[in-house]
């Protein structure tokens, strides 16, 4: 199995050899795993191009490797608790052995419904078990899953299905989220009707039994496909660089990219990454929080510790529901060793009060993480005191949809935390801080934008059908680098702090948001002219969306509010949605055109006495409108 670091000399050794020689590292650390055909080199790659493969000509399967590797040792092992939404519902234990044939059944349903190798499956379904069941299915035959957050709008689905051009869409019925039932099949059939003409099928699994409207031409429900079909399905051999999955993340322009990642790398760097910065041990339970709509739900919930043999939760509902208890009553309930969450969340249960985790013995964590942004010190605090009672180290960790895998985090128990901090690179990952001009900044106590310097196995290959886009975001802002968008600092001794986006996107509760696709929303509003979003600081999201938005002929009244952030929610979906919106007359532009974003910015921010110079811009009087109208 993957080498699981020991002690602080353990890093450093392993890291000081991952970094003289990644081949040898990388290649020990991919044999590990079940290849039907070893692979004959390790990495090529050009940032150039990009072009970057791993394992080249090794032929695996990454279903084989999550479930029929561990059958001999572990058949009889929890491999999934499914944790449901209503606390009253028992909890589902799903063995290795069963989670088994459940794949293999739903892998030889959509075989037969046509599915092959190379097809697309979009999902669009909430935290039940059959989408684990599902995304591992799709790896088995070969096909390549989109997994699409059951939060978002009928045409951000349906924009995500185009772009891939799949053929089947998995859904379910309804979306059991704390006292609602939201309809998941009635955001399928608008998206079906807006386009999607490459689906042939959409499968229905039945969560709630709720009423759906139907199609016999298209719709199929999960149950009469999978249940008569046979336990064992034969694992596809696929090659180390065939696409594994595709998943969409909002860019500084409108349209959603397609991030694509393959088999061996990811394979190699997720179970390495998952068994290391969560130092799990055999026997523990292991709960992530996110959604599998996101790639902390596909990395760390289903594939990494699936590919470590190790027990993984899911969490069908929110934290507030049935109160604000819920995270810790099943943390208590399960005896959850390692507990990864995001700060929004934190922040949000830091607000009920402290009564709430005193009610529940946590004395089981032994590993609390933090992901989506970097937490801030008042929230790690209370989370250190109230959740790990001190005795559990804080992983602040960082990384992204791009790079597939934590790059730098503590590794608990092993080296030091410090609030806010990443703190430290994975062995294997090579960061640098650099100027705008590219320039490498040497030392400690530097601030700069982050980069990576040297190829990782589980970083993005391209972005689906458009892979000049991939280059210019990733690889053109500097040269021989991975860009990742970010700046970050490092103290006096070499922890890294990562500060933020630098680009036109912004950091909602963890999710990135594309300026323009929020403003594209906004837009398509009749009544709207123009639009500019930035974000703000929010003390539960970490960032908020503040709209400044150009109006004609419309009352500026809640109304008209409601109208825009409706818009929003149809093209995108709630999570998009302006927190703030400040109607003006005049947005501060460039004399080409640009919006002056970084004024909007400081305006949003309460910041707005130290805008620098505006006296280029087209439009300075624009500016004292701005800061009077300020919603603060």
């Amino acid at each position: 199995m993957t080498t699981q670091i020991k002690d602080l000399e353990h890093y450093k050794t392993m890291y000081d050899e991952s970094v003289k020689d990644p081949e040898g590292f990388w290649k020990k650390e991919a044999e590990t795993f079940t290849w039907f055909k070893p692979f004959d080199k390790v990495c090529e790659w050009d940032f150039q191009g990009p072009n970057i493969k791993w394992f080249l000509n090794g032929k695996t399967n990454i279903s084989y490797n999550c479930l029929d590797r561990h059958l001999a040792t572990r058949a009889d092992q929890t491999a999934i608790i499914w944790e449901p939404n209503d606390p009253s519902f028992p909890a589902r234990h799903i063995s290795y052995k069963e989670l088994h044939e459940e794949v293999c059944k739903c892998a030889n349903g959509l075989k037969f419904i046509g599915v092959e190798k190379g097809d697309r499956v979009v999902f669009y379904m909430p935290m039940v078990a059959e989408l684990a069941i599902g995304v591992l299915a799709c790896a088995r035959i070969g096909a390549i899953h989109s997994v699409v957050f059951a939060g978002f709008s009928a045409q951000a689905l349906a924009d995500r299905v185009d772009d891939a051009s799949a053929k089947v869409i998995i859904c379910s019925d309804y979306n059991r989220r704390g006292a609602k039932n939201i309809s998941v099949k009635t955001v399928v059939d608008d998206a079906m009707d807006k386009s999607c003409n490459s689906v042939e099928k959409v499968i229905v699994q039945k969560n709630t039994g709720g009423h759906v409207d139907w199609s016999d031409d298209t719709d199929i429900w999960w149950h009469d496909l999978v249940e008569e079909q046979s336990a064992e399905c034969e694992a596809e051999e696929m090659d180390s660089e065939d696409m594994l999955f595709i998943l969409y993340t909002s860019g500084s322009t409108g349209k959603p990219k397609g991030v694509v990642h393959t088999i061996g790398g990811y394979m190699t760097y997720t179970c390495f990454s998952f068994k290391n910065v969560f130092q799990y041990k055999e026997g523990d339970i292991y709960w992530c929080t996110a959604d599998i709509g996101w790639i902390t739900g596909h990395s760390y919930i289903v594939y990494g510790p699936l590919l470590a043999g190790a027990t993984t939760m899911m969490f069908e509902g929110v934290p507030t529901f049935p109160d604000a208890g819920r995270f810790w009553s099943i943390c208590e309930k399960h005896k959850v060793n390692q507990f990864y969450t995001a700060p929004t969340a934190i922040r949000a249960l830091m607000a009920k009060g402290d009564d709430w985790p005193a009610k529940y013995d946590l004395s089981s964590i032994k590993v609390l993480g933090s992901v989506g942004e970097p937490i801030n010190e008042e929230a790690w605090h209370w989370y250190d005191k109230h959740i790990g009672k001190g005795n559990a180290p804080i992983i602040d960790t960082w990384w992204q949809t791009e790079t597939g895998g934590i790059m730098i985090t503590p590794l608990p128990g092993i080296t030091d935390t410090k609030p806010t901090y990443a703190s430290y690179p994975m062995p294997g990952i090579q960061p640098v801080l650099v100027d705008s001009d590219g320039n490498v900044l040497e030392g400690n106590d530097i601030e700069g934008l982050l980069c990576i310097k040297y190829p990782w196995p589980s970083m993005i290959r391209t972005t689906y059908g458009d892979h000049e886009r991939c280059k210019n975001v990733y690889f053109s802002a500097f040269k021989d680098m991975y860009f990742t968008g970010d700046g970050a600092r490092k103290d006096n001794e070499g922890r890294i702090r990562v500060i933020g986006r630098v680009d036109d996107v912004i950091n909602v509760s963890g999710h990135r948001m594309g300026t323009a696709e929020v403003e594209n929303a906004i837009n398509e509003h009749p009544n709207v002219v123009e639009s500019a979003v930035v974000g703000y600081p929010h003390d539960i999201k970490g960032q908020g969306i503040y709209a400044y938005v150009i109006t004609q002929n419309k009352d500026l009244d809640d109304t008209f509010k409601k109208e825009i952030l409706d818009v929003v929610r149809r093209e995108i979906g709630p999570i998009a949605k302006p927190d703030k919106i400040q109607f003006v007359s005049g947005l501060p532009k460039t004399r080409s055109g640009k919006i002056m974003r970084r004024i909007l910015r400081k305006i949003a921010s309460k910041d707005a006495e130290n805008l620098g110079d505006i006296s280029t811009l087209l439009n300075p009087d624009c500016v004292e409108d701005l800061k009077a109208g300020a919603l603060v």
